[in-house]
This record gives C-alpha cells, sequence and structure tokens, in this order.
C-alpha cells in the first residue's frame, strides 16, 4: 500500500476525519462552485465566438494584441479551473478515486497569478471582456484557496499515516509501560 492509500485509508478508516476542504467538495456548496464555474466557461466561450469578435475588430494596434492576450490568458485560466472542477466532481459521483484525482489535479497548475488589470492598456479592452477577466480572478482565487485546503488536509492526512505506521497502537505502549512500572513497584 502506497502513503499516499494509507492517507486515504487513514481518512476514511479508524479517525474517520474529515477535513474542511473535502467536506465542502461533498456538498451543495461545491456543486454551486461548479455550476457557476461550468456557466463562466460557456459565457466567456460565448462571448469570444460572438460580441468578443465584433469588439475586437474595433481595437487600435496595441489594444488588439492586449486583447488577444488576455483572452487567450483567460481561457487558459478557465480551462484549468473547469478541469479542476471536473476532477473533483468525478470523485464525488465515485467516477475516480482521491489517490487518481491527486494524480490528475498535479497536472492542473493552480498557482497565485498576477492580475491582467496591472497590464499596460488592460483598462482600454472592451468592458465585458474586463468583466469576464475579473469574474475568472475571482473564481480562480477561491478554487485556489479550496486547493491549497485540500491538499494541507492531505499532507496532514500522510504525515499521520506515517506516524501511525511507525507506531500504529500507542496506547498498548502506554500500558506496557504503566505495567512495567507497576512490576518494579511490586518487587520492592
Amino acid at each position: 500500500m502506497v502513503e499516499n492509500d494509507r492517507a486515504d485509508h487513514h481518512i476514511g478508516g479508524a479517525s474517520n476525519t474529515i477535513g474542511f476542504g473535502q467536506k465542502f467538495i461533498e456538498s451543495e456548496q461545491f456543486k454551486s462552485l461548479f455550476q457557476e464555474g461550468m456557466a463562466l466557461v460557456e459565457e466567456t466561450a460565448a462571448y469570444l465566438d460572438g460580441a468578443g469578435r465584433e469588439d475586437a475588430k474595433d481595437l487600435s494596434g496595441p489594444i488588439s494584441l492586449v486583447y488577444a492576450t488576455e483572452s487567450m490568458r483567460l481561457t487558459t485560466r478557465l480551462m484549468q479551473l473547469a478541469s479542476w472542477l471536473l476532477v473533483r466532481r468525478a470523485v464525488n459521483e465515485g467516477e475516480m478515486t482521491s489517490d487518481e484525482a491527486f494524480r490528475e489535479k498535479n497536472r492542473i497548475k493552480l498557482r497565485a497569478i498576477g492580475r491582467a488589470s496591472h497590464t499596460k492598456n488592460f483598462e482600454n479592452l472592451p468592458d465585458r471582456l474586463k468583466e469576464l477577466v475579473h469574474a475568472s480572478f475571482r473564481l480562480y482565487d477561491r478554487i485556489l484557496m479550496l486547493d491549497q485546503l485540500i491538499q494541507s488536509e492531505r499532507e496532514q492526512a500522510i504525515a499521520m499515516a506515517r506516524i501511525q505506521s511507525l507506531n500504529p497502537n500507542p496506547h498498548l505502549e502506554q500500558l506496557r509501560s504503566a505495567f512495567e512500572v507497576n512490576r518494579a513497584a511490586l518487587k520492592d
């Protein structure tokens, strides 16, 4: 059994410890977050394939380049979020184990990222694109915090599994020590 399997066993096994992150992933709030994320992906695709094309035609050279760059970044960011959400939903629905999700999640690199509003000429982009970019960052921040929480809980479970594997029954050791003390006292 690999360490990650032991950690999952520990989480679902004797200790029955389930962290907030895992509880959230199994909740109605996660379903709402999932729907919000997928809706944002759809809204963005509809905009970029429709009104966004028209908006882009009206932009000057430097602004046009910023538009292309930010729309590409937006699409990439949303695909990462959609992948993360889909993996988590697959675990909830029993289509994937926690270990499989963890391995898959490692392909999806979520990390703190800079804001597009710091980009030169960002303020000159079409309002709808700016709204979608800001909405994607709000969603990204929430999912990043949730991902970090789940990762932290997983690391703690792995550490606890390691500790328990070194001394699987600490109470037995305490009893043994107590009996040895009592035996020594009886001999005196």
